[in-house]
């Protein structure tokens, strides 16, 4: 018998559905054989971004060929709103006022998508158009918030600026990001008995699904099922966006008694969903002539867009992650979740973290320039410590701080000052070209702030012939989740992995599922499906004992077999005896994450289990007449504690940088007068291309990492995190920029730094040099 298994805990496995992603075998919703009859369903939008709506003339539609019927609000059985929120604030169909362009005004459906598309541009509706609010500065202007805002305190603020020995102020501005997921919005529903409806969906959050739907409906939760096996990329996008094509989907089809299907093209699947939030940041800084820092005021102010969705947590979240790895002794932070006629903006890898990170260092590199010292000096000066230098502006100490160790290895690893000597030198004789470097960590908080969601539940059924059954709430869009939560089960019951059977997440098996968010997926399922693999193992030993008459400490789980006594037996041959028993051999299992709490009324709470850390040293060139650059070196050290699977875990770093390169770079969402989305898109929405990555891209995992919180195995999370390693890049760029001017004045560059806004920068600081030097 072999001494190991196949796809244990810790081995670096291949993601489960790998081989089928590269080979197009992998099943999206899309792919699945259409029912005989299927509608597909389209939305008619509005093309004003506020106005009222005067007439709605939908009998075109109607009469369109091979149209079956046509939903507005007035067809909504149930209630008129999808609001994740207690707000109730975002209807499915608008009715006398629209408050973005792209809002739903009405569905068709249609014997094919084409004719759907078609009839849904002859509806005739008439508008009073009102004053649109689109940017952030207008949106302060009128006050209005779509949810209520944070404030963080600790210490004195005002008193400390006031003292400080320096102190200098600004203005940042912070651009959004589309998912641009591979795989679209999505939903395919397909009616029951009664009130019955099953709804496969995109969804990373089955359970909202099912309460949306329940509710569009009038129907109860019991009546309607989701069901999500994978989804071809969702970054948060699928969080909340993907209610109203489940709700729409599930209309037509109880409405019809046929299945139905809601796919947008990707130009309206632009248009209609929210974003990642673009924020407005005043800062206010005091320190001290050695770069220390005594004290800070930020107001993150955030385009929220025309509905809360989520942008209350995600603008809370950004002021979590205003301190990044550095202790402000005192400190004053305040969001501002601002109402625009906008698309409703919403969850997007971070989750208002990156936001708030990019204001941290955005007074470090400040100070950096006020006191003529490198970034880096600064950085480290200021991070947290033990004592009194260890709590958050939420008031929850850092209690698992490895900061300067990553950074001090990255540091040395990546031969940062060595390079800093030799970009100085090169840059003093390159006219055209200068290069730049930064190294800028990482520490980012685990949990949902929202602290009911930090609960998870799984099933697991251990069949005769010793073969496994896995279900939980978790859901996966190409993070590996899956595979990670199945080698928690191979692990526990020592059999191989192929031995345990992936099955598609669904609202019937497990129940009140959290979406799988916050970068606690694995974290979450893993240990609500270790308790439940637990349980039959323990259900297992104790027969064991009684059938074999040995003490349950001599029952030893083995790769492939159970060692009782002195003698071993197969895993399939103990689970048939155990059954022929009458042993019970399913089990749920559920977790709870320990040690949480967050009072916002107070500010004040432990919001975060822990804390994940890691750093990236980015070495970018700048051509300095177009604005363009390249990234020629990146050097990656991440934490992720005990990895649960290596390659997994490396997978995420990668993805997450480049995709936090992307979003600081190139990705620039536009708006124009009226309201209307015109970067909606791949011909005019550019994310990083294989050409982009970095020339030479190091990434490495944290050795002996640990996690001193009791998680599964001591892992650590890595969905989120990595992204923020891509600020890096955006101060690579900055430091390369600022050679333009001898490093006397801080660039200001405010992402995304497309070229024209490096080129901009470029030529905003040889100004200023010379009339310095006049």
């Amino acid at each position: 018998m072999s001494d190991t298994i196949i796809g244990a805990v810790r081995e670096p496995r291949r993601h489960d559905s790998g081989h089928k992603h590269v080979s197009g075998q992998a099943v999206y919703i899309d792919d699945l054989p259409e029912p005989v009859g299927l509608l597909h369903v389209y939305l008619g939008i509005s093309t004003e971004a506020h106005a009222r709506v005067t007439r709605i003339d939908l009998d075109p539609v109607r009469a369109a060929e091979g149209v079956a019927l046509v939903l507005a609000a007035a067809d909504i059985p149930g209630e008129n709103d999808i609001s994740p929120t207690h707000r109730h604030d975002e209807p499915v169909f608008a009715t006398d006022l629209v408050e973005y362009a792209g809002q739903p005004i009405f569905a068709v459906a249609a014997r094919t998508r084409d004719l759907a598309r078609r009839a849904a541009r002859l509806a005739i509706v008439e508008y009073e158009p009102l004053e649109p609010v689109l940017s952030v500065e207008a949106a302060k202007k009128t006050g209005k918030m779509v949810t209520e805002p944070l404030v963080l305190s600790r210490g004195d603020a005002a008193a400390a600026l006031q003292q400080a020995d320096r102190r200098l102020s600004g203005r940042m501005e912070i651009g959004g990001q589309d998912h641009f997921y591979l795989e679209g919005q999505i939903a395919m529903a397909l009616p029951g008995e009664d009130d019955e409806v099953t709804v496969i969906s995109s969804t990373q959050h089955p359970t909202e699904i099912q309460r949306m739907v329940a509710h569009v409906l009038g129907a109860p939760a019991n009546a309607v099922t989701v069901e999500v096996r994978r989804m071809g990329g969702a970054f948060g996008g699928k969080e909340t966006q993907g209610n109203l094509f489940a709700v729409v989907a599930a209309m037509v089809a109880k409405k019809t008694g046929r299945a139905a299907k809601a796919r947008p093209d990707r130009d309206d699947d632009m248009i209609i969903t929210g974003k990642r939030h673009d924020f407005l940041v005043d800062y206010d800084v005091g320190f001290d002539d050695d770069g220390r820092i005594d004290a800070v005021e930020m107001t993150f102010a955030a385009r929220c867009g025309w509905s809360s969705d989520l942008s209350g947590p995600v603008t809370d979240r950004s002021l979590f992650h205003a301190d990044n790895c550095y202790f402000y002794p005192n400190v004053r932070l305040t969001s501002e979740p601002l109402k625009t006629n906008t698309v409703s903006n919403t969850a997007f890898r971070g989750f208002g973290g990156p936001q708030g990170m990019l204001g941290g260092e955005r007074l470090i590199e400040e100070i950096a320039f006020a006191t003529g010292k490198d970034p880096l000096e600064i950085r480290k000066r200021n991070l947290y410590g033990g004592g009194d230098r260890s709590l958050t502006p939420y008031h929850q100490p850092v209690e698992d701080n490895i900061a300067l160790e990553i950074i001090e290895q990255l540091e040395e690893s990546s031969g940062y000052w060595r390079r800093r000597e030799e970009i100085g030198a090169y840059n003093r004789e390159s006219r055209v070209l200068k290069r730049g470097i930064a190294l800028t960590p990482v520490k980012f908080g685990i949990s949902f702030t929202a602290t009911q969601y930090n609960q998870a539940g799984a099933l697991v059924h251990v069949y005769t012939d010793g073969s496994i059954h896995l279900n939980h709430g978790g859901t996966e869009m190409g993070q590996g989740l899956y595979t990670k939560v199945a080698q928690v089960v191979a692990e526990e019951f020592q059999v191989d992995i192929d031995r345990v059977k992936i099955t598609s997440t669904t609202t019937g098996k497990v129940p009140n599922t959290s979406a799988t968010a916050a970068s606690s997926g694995s974290d979450m399922n893993g240990m609500a499906a270790q308790a439940a693999a637990r349980a039959i193992k323990e259900r297992l030993i104790d027969f064991a004992a009684e059938n074999w008459g040995v003490p349950r400490e001599q029952i030893l789980f083995l790769p492939g077999r159970v060692r009782v006594g002195n003698q071993e037996v197969a895993f399939s041959e103990l689970t048939l005896k155990a059954y022929n028993a009458r042993v019970q051999l399913s089990s749920t299992g559920f977790y709870k994450t320990p040690k949480i709490h967050w009072d916002r009324d107070t500010g004040r709470g432990r919001p975060f289990y822990y804390f994940a850390y890691g750093a990236a040293c980015t070495e970018a060139t700048v051509d300095v007449l177009s604005g363009e650059y390249r990234f020629d070196r990146v050097d990656i050290l991440h934490d992720v504690g005990n990895s649960l699977n290596p390659a997994l875990d490396m997978g995420q770093i990668e993805g997450g940088f480049v995709q936090g390169m992307g979003w600081l770079t190139m990705e620039e969402l536009w708006w124009d007068e009226k309201g209307a989305l015109r970067t909606h898109a791949p011909s005019t929405y550019k994310i990083p291309a294989c050409g982009d990555r970095p020339r030479v891209f190091n990434v490495e995992i944290l050795q002996n990492g640990q996690n001193r919180e009791d998680t599964i195995y001591r892992s650590k999370a890595v969905g989120e995190p990595p992204l923020m390693l891509g600020i890096s890049a955006l101060h690579a760029i900055s430091d390369a920029v600022a050679s333009v001017a001898d490093h006397r004045i801080c660039p200001r560059l405010d992402p995304p730094a497309t070229p024209e806004r490096v080129l901009m920068t470029v030529e905003r600081l040889r100004a200023a040099s010379r009339e310095g030097a006049s």
